[in-house]
């Protein structure tokens, strides 16, 4: 009797578990981003801003190996007191670049300020979509596969729904034939 209620109990399990299976999908969010001519337009404005923060601090450096030149040939002519002083607007003009140069592009720097700002509309943007798309594949969960802290070992192409996000956003996922980073073939085959 209890073998029986056994096997009844797993016959019912095994009809009904794929009405409860949850269903999942995966997108790169790189590959979408990196067809969103808005990312193209804000990573062109960060590559001159950078240009420009760049060539500031590296003038910064000529003028320190300038007046370490400039040292270099007057130090047998000048007296202990004025060595002194030089060396340490030397070593002030240094100090200042390291400081410029962390301020600018260390960590919690400008740069990284500047690129969360001008990328948040984008990644709001592509977060309504992903959105958009999970409710409307009835998806219980979207991973994204470029996510650093995610390591996807195997994904089955039918699962990734890069395409459908770029659909929604109105890209044409095969624009752009030049892109090195696309997603695995044959997305498309879902309903």
């Amino acid at each position: 009797m209890r073998s029986s209620l056994f096997f009844l109990f797993l016959a019912f399990v095994l009809q009904v578990s794929p009405a409860w299976a949850q269903r999942f999908g995966y997108i790169d969010s790189e590959y979408i981003v990196s067809k969103m001519p808005e990312f193209q337009k804000v990573n062109s404005e960060m590559d001159r801003w950078t240009q420009v923060r760049t060539k500031e601090i590296a003038d910064k450096h000529a003028e320190i190996d300038k007046l370490e030149r400039l040292y270099k040939s007057e130090e047998p002519l000048l007296t202990e007191p004025m060595k002194q002083q030089r060396r340490e607007e030397i070593e002030r003009k240094e100090n200042e670049v390291k400081e410029l140069n962390n301020k600018v592009f260390g960590y919690n720097g400008q740069y990284h300020q500047r690129r969360k700002d001008v990328l948040k509309p984008i990644m709001d943007e592509l977060s309504r979509a992903v959105e958009k798309v999970a409710r409307q594949k009835q998806l219980r969960m979207i991973l994204d596969k470029s996510s650093e802290g995610l390591a996807m070992i195997y994904t089955d192409p039918r699962d990734d729904y890069s395409d459908y996000v770029l659909e929604e956003l109105g890209i044409d996922p095969k624009a752009n034939p030049n892109q090195t980073n696309t997603p695995t073939q044959n997305t498309k085959t879902k309903q």
